[in-house]
């Protein structure tokens, strides 16, 4: 790699931080200005001076982001990098312990614990301290057992928010508990891999010495992001502290305050300034230039971020003059929302000739893409949905899903084995292996195996289960079935009748009595209940709108599931239309859209109501939601839409809704208010349309 190609590639900013390589630098990179390039070419640019591979560390936060900057830095300069530590925080420290465990009475071969095992010894904890009657919430405990670990939360410092999390605040006996089954299990968990370190290095200097002279260059990319814990990590590192600290102090920081989203999970933007604090004499470098967006988004993120006082100052610009306005619409409700976004992408994917990936509809949070995965469904626009959970692949959803897929084909053994105990009947892990084995034994699907024993049982032979309660239960499941196949595929309802199939899913889902086992399920937290049946009532509501549909000319079960089947397949494959892209605004940091949608921007929801009463410094919430809904704008590169709608359903409610304060702070000169599109009724446009879609099919 030659100077002139590192010279050619870069701007001016760029290339005084991959010059910089001795001494405390700060990278204020903002959104979209060539962040990644940045930091591979300043290792690509040590490797060139003769830094060795292994003085080198870059911490990021995922391992995807790991993988891109080391194939990155090996196109780069062509080299094997079998030295070269570029790492997420957790496995950097998983190296450390590795090396270093019995100085931490761990051996080498200890365990770390995923969500799944630490979960299973919280459980265990509570019935060592005879609290396992408490039928705590097992996620929320972690999520106290991880702040207290830490540093976040302190058993007597925050008993009335603990109390406030998990209904008490006596559970530090099983935290205890929980501490010394990891150490009996020779285990760490998931905030191990950070504290522990920390420990180790406090506890032994010279190990932390030896550690200071391996890694003479230190990167942190996503700076804003990190924790206290984080932080304290790697300032140790550095020698960080003051001008006193002995030994070189080569460590640059990568991040944008402004981007800073994740307090929620322990990250603190203002590690910045304590970063400025700790390394007196820091090299401050802005990278200001965006290659992202149009000057038109820049300067309404730019009108936006401006109302935070809580920042270092800077400004994007971008080479890519004008752009068309944003536009802002104001429809009545989230059903005409939903549908709005879903016609502007049919006419955006025909007239532009865009693929339904360069799409990205944004949302505060997961709950509001329901019905826009409704609407998609209904425009047959094939999405994904990242940053939760989609709509029907909720539990309850895909358990009423699997009801309806073994009725339409009784010999679908996933879904058969789904429901076959769900509502829980008696049909136990035994029960079911012993069909399995049954089925197996005779290439037969799990159904035909059910008749077979029933037959067999009726005829007076051995069946395969003696035990009567068994086979009553495994008899009634399957008069269940075999009755509402009856009445969904065989019975036709009354001349004229509309909505058959969604009133008879209503009554399968009365018929298991599913709100019961929901009750059951969340330990009597019928407020969560509540919440999953209206998911299902909702679900149904979906199926009675397609039977309403005029154009539907048949309206049961087998159209209903293929229908569904098809729009939300995963099938791994990059097919050429692709798949608009639902996700939460945090999901969709680090990503870029030609297109982007930001819905349901009103009050109570950007900035989230959630957000600011439990932020305690309601300032410091209010400006986290303005750095989220910045966050959000600056993922458009070329146009830009805003729903904020007039009234919204919340459970049983329909609430009048007021647009988000935030929208104020762009700049009016960069909005249009939205009239919706014609639909095609002009002859002129009728024929352009269809001259499109004729050039797109040869």
């Amino acid at each position: 790699m030659s100077k002139l190609n590192i010279e050619a590639e870069l701007n001016g900013p760029q290339l005084q931080a991959v010059n910089t390589l001795e001494g405390p630098v700060l990278i204020l990179a903002g959104a979209g200005s060539g962040k990644t390039r940045v930091i591979t070419y300043r290792i690509a640019r040590m490797l060139e001076k003769g830094i060795p591979q292994m003085a080198i560390l870059a911490l990021t936060f995922t391992n995807k982001a790991a993988r891109e900057m080391e194939t990155r830095v090996k196109d780069l300069t062509g080299k094997k990098l079998q030295n070269l530590t570029v790492s997420t925080f957790h496995s950097f420290g998983l190296k450390i312990l590795r090396e270093e465990a019995e100085l931490l009475d761990l051996r080498k071969n200890f365990s770390v614990y995923d969500e799944v095992d630490r979960q299973s010894l919280i459980k265990e904890s509570l019935r060592e301290c005879h609290k396992a009657s408490l039928k705590a919430d097992l996620y929320v405990l972690g999520q106290i057992f991880s702040g207290i670990k830490t540093g976040l939360l302190d058993w007597r410092g925050n008993a009335s928010e603990i109390a406030d999390l998990s209904g008490r605040n006596d559970w530090e006996p099983v935290y205890e508990a929980y501490q010394q089954g990891l150490r009996v299990y020779n285990s760490v968990d998931f905030d191990d891999l950070l504290t522990l370190p920390l420990e180790l290095f406090e506890k032994y200097p010279e190990v932390l010495e030896s550690f200071r002279e391996r890694f003479r260059y230190i990167m942190v990319d996503e700076f804003q992001d990190t924790s206290l814990v984080q932080y304290r990590l790697v300032k140790m590192l550095a020698r960080g502290g003051g001008a006193n600290s002995a030994g070189p102090r080569n460590i640059c920081v990568v991040g944008d305050d402004d981007q800073s989203i994740y307090s929620w999970r322990g990250a603190n933007y203002e590690n910045i300034l304590l970063f400025e604090k700790d390394f007196p004499g820091v090299t401050e470098i802005k990278l200001e230039q965006n290659y992202r967006s149009t000057t038109t988004i820049l300067e309404a993120a730019n009108g936006v971020i401006s109302h935070n006082t809580r920042r270092k100052e800077k400004t994007l610009w971008s080479g890519r003059d004008g752009g068309k306005p944003i536009e802002l619409f104001y429809p009545e409700n989230e059903s005409a929302e939903a549908d709005f976004i879903a016609s502007q992408i049919r006419h955006l994917s025909i007239m532009e000739s865009r693929k339904y990936q360069d799409f990205g509809i944004l949302t505060r949070t997961n709950s509001l893409a329901r019905n826009i995965e409704e609407a998609f469904l209904a425009a047959d626009i094939p999405y994904k949905v990242s940053g939760g959970t989609s709509f029907f692949q909720r539990r309850e959803i895909k358990d009423i899903l699997s009801y309806l897929r073994v009725i339409a084909n009784p010999d679908d053994d996933v879904n058969l084995l789904r429901i076959i105990n769900t509502p829980r009947r008696g049909i136990g892990r035994t029960t079911v292996a012993g069909l399995g084995d049954f089925a197996k034994r005779n290439h037969t699907s799990l159904w035909n195996a059910l008749e077979r024993l029933r037959y067999a049982q009726s005829g007076g032979q051995q069946g395969l289960f003696q035990d009567k309660h068994i086979h009553n239960d495994l008899e009634d499941f399957m008069n269940q079935i075999e009755f509402f196949r009856r009445e969904i595929l065989e019975r036709k309802s009354a001349p004229g009748a509309r909505w058959a199939l969604s009133q008879k899913v209503r009554s399968l889902t009365d018929s298991i009595d599913y709100w019961s086992y929901l009750v059951a399920e969340h330990n009597r937290d019928e407020k969560k209940a509540r919440w999953k049946f209206a998911n299902i009532e909702y679900f149904i509501r979906m199926i009675e709108n397609w039977e309403k549909d005029p154009d539907n000319l048949d309206a049961g079960l087998y159209p209903w599931l293929n229908r569904i089947s098809l729009i939300t397949r995963d099938d791994g494959e990059d097919d050429n239309e692709g798949k608009a892209n639902i996700m939460t605004i945090h999901a969709a940091k680090g990503l870029e859209f030609p297109v982007v949608f930001i819905a349901g921007a009103e009050k109570d929801l950007i900035p989230h109501e959630k957000s600011l009463s439990e932020g305690g410094d309601e300032a410091g919430s209010v400006e986290e939601e303005r750095r989220l809904f910045y966050v959000a704008l600056t993922r458009a590169r070329e146009k830009l839409y805003i729903t904020s709608c007039q009234k919204r359903r919340k459970l049983r409610e329909t609430l009048d809704r007021a647009p988000s304060p935030f929208l104020e702070e762009i700049p009016k000169h960069l909005v249009e208010y939205h009239k919706p599109e014609t639909t095609g009724e002009d002859p002129a446009e009728a024929d352009e349309i269809f001259a499109r879609i004729m050039a797109r099919l040869k």
